[in-house]
């Protein structure tokens, strides 16, 4: 059956063609598995709350008509606003409460584990042309903003508001800074609604969302440990397909395909500090197992194509309800920019337990971290991705100290791998950010990538962080392409792999990223070594194959002539063939087939409009393919890779069948001694990217 929805219409009809249902919710309510909800262009005001689950054969459609004309907002206008008595730039407005319901996003605060609550922040903003002002802490601030250098658009930071609750007359009391312009004249909204579009219920499986514009939502902090919100979200379910929707100034996360409800356990570190925050999460994961995290019941979800960009944490969330799900073709941009929010959750995208997940194809540039992977990394796949500008967002030279301070804590990459067993295979992906992967981990194979960063805190940043005492972060590893859990054990680091990659020393680098490299050099930091040297020699000191695989010879067992061994406890192997390294990136002292190319060379991105000659998108920039050093490499296979040491699982497709780099970035055939990099032969620099 097919529903119609139209916010237009006078009065709500019968969700015919001829009487539309006036909301989407009025469709929801009645939608059951094959039914198909057409919403017409308009501004629907509303959260929706799919109250049905299709089935496998018979999903549930909501499609707006048009793309992206139908657009669920979790945000109000506001069109009282009076100048402030006293002031020029300086507006009030009062919001009498009952407007918000149960859920005031101007008394509820952004909280939760792993969050750093040195700001006061309310999940409530305030719009500007759809675009969030800056919350700032007192009245003073609103009359006298003065611009935040950490912000990726600081001039626009000086458009600020303030609240406070008048409570005996129930009202939420507003002060804005709109900078010469008249709200009510402008498109000025507040966020109302905690969520756009999220079943309340678990298990409400088998929906497809597509081409809707979402944004505006006053979403909670999204931590592993609770339950992660975002305006989208299939809540705890199987199989829903979130497609060519744009999703933009959620408070926190744009869309989540997290953890359920555990009343029990739901932040509970930020409640109950007597448990490290990582063992409270090994109790959210081994509850959930017990609770039906399978993949019968879980996951397999779809993003694709969507435009995701301007929300504080991440543009996609997910912790254990995110398994075997593909992400691909998004667009993922400007995340955490206003760096209103920080805290250990943060990027656009951030994907705990990412079980035989696929991302592949999408675009992620912009944001303070690219592509975060924690915990439980195992049979995840990274191919075919563009990535760039994932870092802090203003020459660090050009920062006051503490400035400067805080957005060193905060410096980002393209991916960021952390105490996971893997396997976990990054290829034929472009990593031009300054950083590329940051490596708290083990069990990682990256074939036939551009590579222009470094590989930040090799062998460090495992550990819980105690002063004194041993603070091992043991991570669980899992049943091949499953969910339960086989065992813990803490991260040995090593178990990676470097083949045909293409890694650059960017000759621009920020002076004052150089001289941190140093400093990292000399810190022995636990957390990151700060390291923007490019190249594998990083791990110059971890064993090959043959060298680990000396250590068990003889006697095992606590025999008289063996009594203790440090053996099971060492890093583990590491295997380095077929790179090419330029502008000085160094390579991996035993490393089999290195290239080094004398030039001196520079690789950029751009984006171009559409020319008599090209499409409009995105192109590779530089001089890097211009008379290629001759290099010749095997073509890589799961084969070759082998199986990542912990789980004792292959370097595999989710199916268990196995991978064969054949195809390059753009699907084209390697000959069967190929080059290093991205593309099959270098005249495919010129193509468009994405």
């Amino acid at each position: 059956m097919k529903y119609y929805v139209d916010a237009s219409v006078s009065r709500a009809g019968d969700g015919s063609r001829e009487y539309p249902f006036k909301t989407i919710q009025a469709a929801a309510d009645l939608a059951v598995a094959g039914d198909e909800v057409l919403v017409f262009p308009g501004i629907y005001r509303e959260y929706v709350n799919p109250k049905h689950g299709g089935t496998p054969e018979n999903r549930i459609v909501y499609h707006s008509v048009e793309p992206l004309k139908a657009v669920i907002t979790g945000a109000e206008p506001v069109k009282i606003w009076q100048k402030l008595e006293g002031t020029e730039q300086v507006y009030t407005a009062r919001i009498p409460n009952s407007l918000f319901g149960d859920y005031n996003p101007y008394t509820t605060m952004v909280s939760g584990d792993w969050f750093m609550a040195g700001f006061i922040a309310h999940t409530g903003d305030v719009f500007l042309n759809h675009k969030s002002m800056y919350e700032v802490t007192s009245l003073e601030a609103v009359k006298n903003p003065v611009p935040y250098r950490a912000s990726w658009d600081s001039a626009f930071s000086c458009h600020v508001w303030y609240v406070e609750q008048d409570e005996a007359a129930d009202e939420t009391v507003f002060y804005a800074n709109f900078q010469g312009l008249d709200p009510n004249e402008e498109d000025v909204e507040i966020s109302v609604r905690q969520d756009c579009f999220l079943p309340a219920a678990e298990g409400i499986s088998y929906i497809t969302l597509s081409g809707f514009t979402v944004r505006e939502a006053a979403t909670q902090w999204a931590p592993p440990t609770a339950y992660q919100d975002g305006m989208i979200g299939p809540h705890w379910s199987k199989g829903w397909i979130i497609e060519d929707c744009e999703v933009y100034e959620s408070k926190c996360s744009g869309i989540s395909l997290g953890k359920y409800l555990q009343p029990n356990n739901d932040n509970r570190w930020l409640e109950w500090k007597y448990k490290d925050g990582t063992q409270t999460e090994r109790e959210c994961i081994l509850q959930a197992s017990y609770e039906g995290w399978d993949k019968e019941h879980i996951g397999s979800h779809i993003v694709r194509r969507c435009h995701i960009h301007d929300c504080g944490q991440t543009g996609i969330v997910g912790h254990l309800g995110g398994v075997f799900s593909l992400i691909e073709d998004n667009h993922i941009h400007h995340i955490n920019v206003k760096k209103n929010l920080a805290g250990a959750e943060i990027g656009g995208i951030k994907m705990h337990a990412a079980i035989d997940v696929i991302f592949r194809r999408n675009h992620i540039h912009h944001c303070t971290r690219g592509l975060w992977l924690d915990w439980q990394a195992q049979g995840t796949r990274v191919t075919g991705n563009l990535f760039h500008d994932n870092c802090v967002p203003i020459p660090l030279a050009d920062l006051d100290e503490e400035s400067r301070r805080a957005l060193i804590a905060a410096t980002g990459e393209d991916i960021f791998i952390e105490v996971s067993h893997g396997p976990t295979l990054i290829d034929n992906n472009f990593l031009l950010s300054d950083r590329a992967l940051k490596l708290c981990t083990q069990g990682v194979a990256v074939v036939h990538n551009l590579i222009t960063g470094s590989f930040a805190a090799v062998g460090t940043g495992t550990d819980n962080g105690s002063e004194n005492r041993p603070s091992v972060r043991y991570t669980p590893y899992h049943a091949i392409h499953g969910t339960r859990v086989i065992g813990f054990m803490s991260i040995l680091h090593g178990d990676d792999r470097f083949y045909n990659n293409i890694i650059l020393q960017k000759a621009d680098l920020d002076p004052v990223k150089r001289e941190l490299s140093e400093r990292g050099k000399q810190s022995h930091s636990m957390w990151d070594d700060m390291n923007f040297d490019a190249g594998t020699s990083a791990f110059d000191e971890y064993p090959t194959e043959a060298e680990w695989k000396k250590m068990f010879e003889g006697p095992c067992g606590m025999g008289a002539d063996n009594p203790y061994t440090d053996r099971y406890y060492e890093h583990l192997p590491v295997w380095v063939e077929g790179n090419l390294y330029c502008n000085g990136a160094a390579s991996c002292v035993k490393e089999i087939n290195a290239v080094k190319d004398s030039r001196e060379v520079c690789v950029g991105v751009e984006y171009r409009e559409n020319a008599e000659a090209e499409q409009a998108g995105w192109y590779l920039t530089g001089n890097l393919y211009e008379n290629l050093p001759a290099a010749d490499v095997r073509v890589i296979s799961t084969k070759t890779l082998g199986m990542a040491f912990e789980p004792e699982e292959f370097y595999e497709n989710p199916d268990g069948t196995p991978i064969t780099f054949s195809a390059d970035y753009f699907g084209d055939a390697r000959a069967a001694r190929t080059i290093p990099g991205p593309f099959a032969a270098a005249a495919e620099a010129g193509r468009k990217l994405c």
